[in-house]
Order: C-alpha cells, then sequence, then structure tokens
C-alpha cells in the first residue's frame, strides 16, 4: 500500500493503449529510412519522438521528423482504445489530484483521450512542455509543481523503464504496470501491477493527511 496526496499518470500504455498505432507509424518511418524496425520500435517506447529520431538516425533533422510522426499519429484512430480501469480509477480522482506526464505532443494526447473518451485532465505535461523529455525527471517534477505537491508526496504510474527512472530522478515513487515490459526491467518501481485495472485508490477524509492510499488487487 502506499499512501500519497497526487498519481500522475503516463498516458500511453498506462491509460491508453496505442501500442499498435504507434508501434505500425514507427515501422512504416523506419522502413521509409532503411532503419530496423525492432530496434526503433524499442527505442520509440517511452521516448518523445524527437529523441528516438535523435537516437536512432542522428543524421536526420529529429525536430522536422517528429512533427511528421505527430501529424499523422493526431489522426489516426486505428489501434488506439482505453485500457480497462481507466474510467473508474480516473472517476475516484478529483481534478486536483491527478495529472498526466507524457512523451507524445499535446495533438495527439488529445486526440487519444477523445478517442478513448477519458477526460482530458487540468494538467497535462506533454512533449513540448519540456526541453528534456523522460528518462528526465522534468516532466513530473512539473506536474506535481502545477498540482501543488511535493515530488515525495506524488506517486507516478507507468509502464516504461524509461518513464521508471524519471519518477525516481524526480524523488517520485512509482507503480510499474507489467503490461509492455518484465517485472525485470521495472524492478527499481515501488510496487507493480498486473494491469490498470489491479491498482485500487482510497480517498480519505479531506482533514486526513496524506489524502490518497493506492492498493494493488492481487488476482482471486
Amino acid at each position: 500500500m502506499i499512501e500519497c496526496e497526487a498519481v500522475l499518470f503516463d498516458l500511453d500504455g498506462v491509460l491508453v493503449d496505442s501500442t499498435e498505432c504507434i508501434e505500425r507509424t514507427w515501422a512504416t518511418w523506419a522502413t521509409l529510412q532503411g532503419l530496423d524496425i525492432g530496434a526503433v520500435v524499442l527505442a520509440a517506447h517511452g521516448r518523445r519522438a524527437v529523441e528516438t529520431v535523435r537516437r536512432v538516425a542522428p543524421r536526420l533533422n529529429a525536430v522536422e521528423e517528429a512533427a511528421r510522426l505527430a501529424e499523422l499519429e493526431a489522426i489516426t484512430s486505428v489501434g488506439v482504445r482505453s485500457v480497462p480501469g481507466a474510467d473508474a480509477l480516473l472517476d475516484a480522482l478529483s481534478a486536483n489530484r491527478w495529472a498526466i506526464v507524457t512523451s507524445a505532443v499535446r495533438t495527439v494526447a488529445e486526440h487519444r483521450l477523445r478517442l478513448t473518451r477519458l477526460p482530458v485532465p487540468r494538467i497535462m505535461i506533454c512533449a513540448e512542455d519540456v526541453e528534456k523529455g523522460k528518462p528526465d525527471a522534468e516532466g513530473y517534477l512539473a506536474a506535481a509543481k502545477r498540482l501543488g505537491f511535493e515530488a515525495a508526496q506524488c506517486v507516478v504510474v507507468e509502464d516504461a523503464p524509461a518513464g521508471l527512472t524519471a519518477a525516481r530522478s524526480a524523488g517520485m515513487r512509482a507503480i510499474a504496470l507489467s503490461t509492455t515490459h518484465s517485472a525485470e526491467e521495472l524492478s527499481t518501481a515501488t510496487l507493480i501491477a498486473p494491469s490498470l485495472d489491479s491498482i485500487e485508490v482510497d480517498v480519505k477524509n479531506p482533514s486526513e493527511v496524506p489524502g490518497l492510499r493506492i492498493r494493488i488487487r492481487r488476482g482471486e
């Protein structure tokens, strides 16, 4: 069990299942660039597009390539769905208790939230809002500051090692979903959950501090 004041969610792979869409987009791009598809897809997971391009194709203009990829993803609906349990989990939290920190640009993030009918949060830190993306801590620290909480009062929900590194660097505890990576790859997390719908959040009495209690429900 973890007690905290706020929950900071990654988007893709945590609240929204966009794996099919993302992998198809990157595979198409890798083929056009003559790059190894598997290596590109692996590098892309949990990182901003601009940083992925810099890693796998340093000869290219990363900003221009990332913009083209974002334009495509912002109009793509195939392979985008909500993760089971996302609706209920977000409904349990008041607007001042949660935020999204994503490696996607805002147009893509909002597009995916609309497609899945999930709420657009009051605070959402996107790719263009930070100078350094995950695994840097900047995004998570920015979200905590805008919510009005200290880093240690926040818990991150992530599915990728890069995001867990960002959370740890920010001084935050993290819950990892073992849905896209093995438990070994997620070993730096405070807790590991088998799925999003196994996470339960109890909202405590407003006078109690901290205000949230998070548990992982294990299989029957």
